[in-house]
């Protein structure tokens, strides 16, 4: 009786860790199917085998293409590099989100919340303003961006400790005044053509993504997040506790740097080349924290793919449901709203945050 007893737990461990090993796989065997299936709608109808074929002629090519110049143009100029910007930036929203909710132990927080956010809203609607275009705007609202986490933790560091409350207050109060930044100088902007500019900027699009934008975008990403995963066992350790985390030997102040600069860094990156996308670094982790639990071994990666998958599918809603393209920040907000109330609530029936 004793080895039945303690046999079956056992047993159901070690079916857990197998399920959610299984999980990273499948997701990615699934972004490539939405890869596929994303380039071949629109406006222009193509099938997955003359995506498949286009493609593998960049790499190989066939003797005699059976396609025109035209389907050529719509899949390797239009479609793929809105489809690549949109698999990076929803990758790297989720893993800042899934980052930052570990550090600062609680489920409200994402890339937002730290002031980056509306810090690189503020550079580019200020780039718009004045009449700069093109990586001009980029730089402005990348340098804006990265520069409100400087003033975030500058204010909430006191005698060389940091705490995550008065950090996240910080956060609070420099997106506010660079909410406020932003309403003054749309409210200055020329209401013709300036002012609509502005708004649709700040909505948040992919829509004129070109291979630059999305190199410039990998840029800001791809050495943040792979940063951030380098980090994942400090940020399990982290989510116990500073004190805790000291105790234990960890570099608190240095690991709290690390993780701030890396999702500034991704945040204003997707700022700066698509505009405000939010919801996606706040919701996405919450979903495959349920499906892989807390390590961050884990949930980062599974974050990751979930969020670019995600995206990916808000973007195709967004160039193919009406004629007039929909912002993917309105979208974002519609599925994210009620999603994250049905978490909140789930939250809030097993006890709060420490027993998801």
């Amino acid at each position: 009786m004793p080895n039945s007893s303690t046999e079956a737990p056992s047993t159901g461990w070690v079916g857990r860790k197998l399920a959610s090993g299984s999980v990273l796989p499948a997701l990615i065997a699934l972004l490539v199917a939405v890869v596929l299936y994303s380039i071949t709608i629109g406006r222009y109808d193509l099938s997955v085998r003359d995506v498949a074929y286009i493609l593998i002629d960049n790499i190989h090519p066939l003797v005699t293409p059976y396609w025109d110049q035209v389907q050529e143009v719509v899949v390797e100029q239009v479609r793929l590099p809105r489809i690549m910007e949109a698999v990076i930036v929803g990758f790297g929203l989720a893993v800042s989100g899934a980052a930052l909710q570990g550090l600062f132990r609680n489920p409200l927080v994402d890339p937002g919340i730290i002031g980056v956010t509306s810090g690189a809203g503020f550079g580019g609607t200020l780039a718009i303003l004045i009449g700069l275009q093109g990586y001009l705007l980029l730089g402005l609202a990348f340098l804006f961006g990265v520069g409100s986490v400087f003033l975030v933790k500058l204010l909430a560091t006191v005698r060389g400790r940091t705490s995550m409350l008065t950090l996240v207050l910080a956060g609070v109060v420099i997106s506010a005044f660079f909410s406020a930044a932003i309403s003054i100088a749309k409210l200055l902007a020329d209401p013709f053509q300036k002012l609509p500019a502005i708004t649709y900027w700040l909505m948040g699009s992919i829509a004129s993504s070109n291979y630059l934008d999305v190199l410039l975008v990998a840029a800001a990403v791809v050495p943040s997040a792979v940063a951030i995963y380098l980090l994942r066992f400090q940020i399990n350790i982290m989510s116990l506790g500073e004190e805790k985390a000291r105790a234990l030997g960890t570099k608190v102040v240095l690991v709290q740097w690390i993780i701030l600069l890396a999702s500034a860094l991704i945040s204003a990156g997707v700022v700066a080349t698509s505009g405000i996308i939010g919801w996606v670094g706040l919701v996405i982790p919450h979903v495959a924290r349920a499906l892989v639990g807390a390590d961050h071994q884990r949930l980062l990666p599974v974050s990751g793919v979930m969020g670019a998958i995600y995206l990916l599918m808000v973007d195709n809603l967004a160039r193919t449901v009406t004629t007039a393209e929909i912002p993917l920040g309105i979208i974002t907000a519609l599925i994210g709203v009620p999603v994250f109330a049905v978490i909140l609530r789930r939250l809030h029936a097993k006890g709060g945050w420490s027993s998801d």
